[in-house]
């Protein structure tokens, strides 16, 4: 697609903006122009500034958060200073990457109706415009759900419809992908797509998830950096610039699998998706690659112990909906599980049934030859830690460090332990130059980092993590994981990871357990899982670049996701 007016829509022109309360600027010097219906990625690690920069394309800067502009920007030919944040909105939607946080019906429908209801629509009229734009992103036949109880990727498109009728030109979503289970980030790419395509709406991607992004053309993507605008091209111009890992991004699997094998990219040209990109000089150096070695099945990790909790004809029941059934259940100490499938299969509910949050209504459950109905929720915790997704149900304090060092003072250890105990952590995950910061500065990805500070320090003998990775970008990705698998490697502590992210359970996971409708369909290595197209199929899972890269080559994929991800 080519820029289809002159004149820009959105105009940055050496601006930068300093909040209140800090003394460097966030954003430093921008300059770029975005035409109508273009559709632009705005990609960059944690802390880039590219969620303050969508603030000041939405209005939240300066009309909520205030600080010092310098240069200028305008939004639809009218500067950002110009306009209150209600007059912005008529230029600008903005979907939130915590879709919770938007709704404000008690029915989708209510919710997707709520602009129209302020704008004294005619009900008739809002009927029929409720309709279309569910029919738009296939939720008409959820109109009457509550918005709460719906899956992961249900929620975007709930806010997407409802951002709809005010028929702003320009679209911001932020994060979209956070949350969403493979099949759902594809779903959603989709009607991004549609939306800018056939409504011809002016798309603004924020995302550190590069190749999930990809899953759909891009017109440009514009890279930040420490304040700054460091790269801006076409996709392919931004990926052949090999820039991306010194900046904390991650580059798609298959590029950085091809650049190992075969040492370069033999092309600059149509590089941005595996399914466009031309194989054919890889292929005779990727089999020698599978060549090299021949027993690529990799046994189950060698330094598993015994079990450490069995759950036996376990059930469990939400009213009167069967949410659980677990036969027989053993997971060992040292192993690294990860638990996958839709949104709403069952994975939180197993993780908080492991926790004692919740407790089984038939069966039988016991950790460390320890029964469950015996323990108390502290007893449990003490061994097996969990991490919730939402990082703000679990953060109690004022500041960074006294988050951190809350639950090694209810022990009444030495004031010098836990000082030690608690710096160390924070170093670990990136934290300790926040220490002083109060919590609520902290950006989600910072906030998620924090919780697994807070129950890290705590040296627990399980630790589940429900999507650890979410909100995080490479760099911070790498040290949190890095750091689990140490835990994991040298104190045998083991690992429960829910997660959608799938190169993380091929990473960092010898074991997965499907899990679809409350029950486990699938028990396997995870490499094994992710090369099977109708276990995929049927459980909200995806192929890997790199299983469609071996398939379009010609080769053995599944060998090739295996020695991959073969780690020694």
């Amino acid at each position: 697609m080519t820029a289809q007016d002159h004149q820009p829509i959105i105009s940055f022109k050496d601006f930068s903006f300093r909040y209140k309360a800090q003394q460097q600027p966030t954003l430093k010097n921008i300059s770029f122009d975005i035409y109508s219906g273009e559709k632009v990625l705005i990609l960059g690690p944690s802390g880039s500034g590219k969620s303050t920069l969508a603030k000041c394309i939405n209005g939240i800067i300066p009309n909520k958060n205030a600080g010092e502009i310098t240069g200028t920007a305008l939004i639809n030919n009218r500067a950002i200073t110009a306009v209150n944040i209600f007059e912005r909105a008529q230029d600008v939607a903005t979907i939130l990457q915590d879709s919770n946080a938007q709704f404000v019906g008690l029915s989708v429908g209510e919710d997707i109706a709520f602009y129209l209801e302020n704008r004294n629509t005619p009900v008739k009229k809002m009927h029929v415009a409720v309709e279309n734009v569910a029919k738009f992103v296939g939720l008409e036949k959820q109109l009457n759900q509550i918005p709460f109880n719906l899956s992961g990727g249900e929620k975007q498109r709930t806010t997407i419809a409802g951002s709809m009728h005010g028929e702003a030109p320009i679209m911001v979503f932020d994060e979209p992908l956070a949350a969403l289970n493979p099949q759902m980030c594809d779903q959603v790419m989709h009607i991004i797509d549609r939306l800018n395509k056939e409504k011809n709406k002016t798309i603004l991607i924020v995302e550190h998830r590069l190749e999930e992004v990809l899953q759909q053309a891009v017109d440009r993507v514009l890279v930040m950096n420490d304040g700054q605008i460091v790269l801006s091209g076409t996709p392919d111009e931004i990926l052949a610039s090999n820039k991306l890992p010194a900046l904390g991004i991650q580059e798609p699997l298959y590029l950085n699998l091809i650049k190992q094998v075969y040492g370069s990219l033999a092309t600059k040209q149509n590089i941005w998706n595996v399914d466009v990109l031309a194989v054919e000089p890889y292929i005779k150096q990727f089999k020698r690659y599978l060549n090299q070695e021949s027993n690529y099945y990799r046994n189950k990790q060698d330094n598993i112990g015994a079990p450490i909790i069995k759950i036996r004809n376990g059930q469990f029941k939400y009213d009167q909906r069967t949410a659980l059934i677990l036969p027989n259940l053993d997971i060992y100490q040292g192993e690294t599980i990860s638990l996958i499938g839709k949104n709403g299969a069952g994975k939180s509910t197993l993780a908080k049934i492991l926790t004692g949050m919740l407790k089984l209504q038939q069966g039988t459950i016991t950790a460390f030859n320890k029964d469950y109905h015996n323990l108390t929720l502290q007893e449990i915790g003490h061994n097996i830690a969990y991490i919730m997704q939402d990082p703000d149900k679990m953060l109690i304090k004022d500041t960074v460090f006294a988050e951190v060092a809350f639950s090694l003072e209810l022990q009444n250890l030495s004031s010098t332990e836990i000082n030690e105990r608690v710096t160390t952590i924070l170093k670990l995950t990136d934290l300790y130059k926040m220490r002083t910061w109060p919590v609520t500065a902290l950006s989600y990805g910072q906030k998620k980092r924090l919780t697994i500070a807070a129950v890290l320090v705590l040296e627990p003998k399980c630790i589940i993590l429900d999507e650890p990775t979410a909100g995080q970008d490479y760099a911070h990705y790498q040290e949190i994981m890095t750091f689990v698998k140490k835990l994991n490697q040298k104190m045998q502590v083991t690992i429960i990871l829910i997660t959608h992210n799938m190169q993380l359970a091929l990473e960092y996971t010898d074991r997965a357990l499907v899990i679809n409708q409350g029950k486990i369909v699938a028990d396997k290595r995870p490499f094994e899982i992710l090369t099977d197209p109708k276990l995929v199929s049927e459980n909200g899972l995806a192929l890997t670049s790199i299983y469609r890269l071996g398939l379009k080559m010609g080769l053995d994929a599944k060998k090739l996701v295996a020695l991959s991800n073969n780690r020694k």
